[in-house]
């Protein structure tokens, strides 16, 4: 049975838990207090060197690390990463996507605003906000005439890019000029149903930074 190091209120652990229930793969789950220091712990670091989660251990012990790379191990041989060369290549286009402008941009202005780092983080929130209306903009408009960022049904693609762009609301922005992305949002939140629900950091007692003033 596979082992999935995880911390609830990351939406990067959240897309391979998603992925892992619509693929009815049992699973153990391993909390792992990022706050205290776990990921840090020499343990952990074999696991992954770069010291984040989420982590899948194999059975074997062997280890895959970063939220993208663990989605397209699991959905190998499924509907959820097409064997079409040039579907399976946009959906690894849309995988890049996600890690270069949104999990780092939204993902990121999320983090600052439910944790009270923002005013740590002052002099980046313009361009991290400038850079996050662009991706939003950038999806919308792939949409436009397309039920599904690859194809017409849900693929990792839609997974890891809804995780964090579907929360952007929480950054304090408005969906209005983006009524392609908030449909899709809409079918892509049917297609993964109620089961993954998003876990708030107030959930941790120490993820807050003005604990630590």
């Amino acid at each position: 049975m596979f082992t999935l190091h995880d911390y609830l209120p990351s939406q990067n652990g959240w897309k391979v838990r998603v992925l892992l229930g619509l693929l009815e793969m049992p699973y153990s789950s391993r909390s792992v207090s990022i706050f205290e220091g776990e990921s840090r712990t020499e343990t952990f670091l074999k696991l992954n060197p770069v010291g984040a989660i989420p982590v899948l251990e194999l059975d074997d012990g062997r280890a895959i690390a970063e939220s993208n790379a663990i989605l397209t191990y699991l959905a190998e041989g499924t509907p959820f990463l097409p064997s079409d060369t040039y579907e399976r290549a946009k959906v690894m286009q849309w995988l890049f996507f996600e890690q270069y402008h949104v999990e780092p941009v939204i993902g990121s202005l999320r983090f600052w605003t439910l944790t009270g780092r923002l005013e740590h983080n002052q002099s980046m929130i313009a361009g991290k906000r400038e850079a996050a209306i662009r991706a939003l903009a950038a999806i919308d408009r792939s949409l436009a005439d397309s039920l599904f960022l690859v194809g017409k049904q849900l693929t990792i693609a839609d997974i890891a890019v809804y995780a964090y762009s579907h929360r952007v609301e929480d950054c304090g922005f408005s969906l209005a000029a983006y009524p392609a992305f908030v449909a899709w949002c809409g079918r892509v939140r049917d297609a993964i149903g109620p089961d993954c629900p998003v876990y708030p950091y107030s959930l941790d007692p120490h993820s807050d930074v003005r604990g630590e003033l």
